[in-house]
């Protein structure tokens, strides 16, 4: 009797591993395809694909604050954002060549619109001036830098800027991470047609920072920002 209760139940107990193996291989398999798709994902977004070209051919057209802009595909800075269509905002990279014999310098450069962002030149009046700390700091021609209190969470912070301008040339910048880094500064521009430009680059770049502009805008001008 036990004997033949043991062989009806037999086939069922083979079915249940079966069926167990099945689910194993299948979660196996989900797991492998939410891996892929994590690196792909962190592939894209920190991969620059190429060196950005000025007058690279190969480029797609989006709509970034109702300006519509024909962008290289070497100026992106994230692979996620390479598709044609509307953005809320784009995250670009360029080398602006700011002194005819030294090497390119790498800006990040991130177009949104602009009333999502302030000017730097409008900030230095607004909240820069009300946030310096005692003293001046020299260094670059025809700048000056003044050092923010580090009691406003400025510390190690600089703003460098050009007291002669009516629409000053205005700049923030970090102390370097390491000793062998330079500092970042971070400037934000309001463009023509009606789109802020927030430029990220080495504070190295202020040593020619009256070619900044003038560089930036053959770039920004190739892809119609302006």
């Amino acid at each position: 009797m036990t004997n033949s209760t043991s062989s009806a139940d037999a086939p069922y107990a083979g079915r249940s591993h079966v069926a167990y193996n099945l689910a194993g291989i299948a979660l196996l398999l989900l797991l492998a395809a939410v891996g892929a798709a994590y690196l792909i994902d962190r592939a894209a977004r920190n991969t620059h694909i190429t060196a950005p070209v000025i007058d690279d051919s190969k480029s797609l057209t989006q709509t970034v604050g109702g300006q519509e802009l024909t962008i290289p595909a070497s100026w992106f800075r994230y692979g996620e954002q390479m598709r044609s269509g509307f953005a809320s905002q784009v995250d670009l990279e360029v080398q602006l060549k700011l002194l005819e014999n030294g090497p390119a310098l790498p800006v990040q450069v991130t177009l949104l619109p602009s009333n999502k962002a302030r000017a730097s030149s409008v900030l230095l009046d607004t909240v820069y001036l009300h946030q310096f700390g005692e003293g001046t700091i020299g260094g670059y021609a025809g700048l000056v830098g003044k050092p923010l209190l580090a009691s406003d969470g400025y510390s190690g912070e600089t703003v460098w800027y050009d007291p002669l301008s009516p629409v000053p040339f205005v700049a923030k910048c970090a102390i370097p991470v390491t000793d062998q880094g330079e500092g970042r500064c971070l400037r934000t521009v309001h463009l023509p047609g009606g789109l802020a430009a927030i430029f990220t680059f080495d504070r190295t770049a202020l040593a020619a920072w009256r070619a900044f502009d003038p560089e930036m805008a053959r770039w920004l001008g190739q892809i119609g920002a302006l």
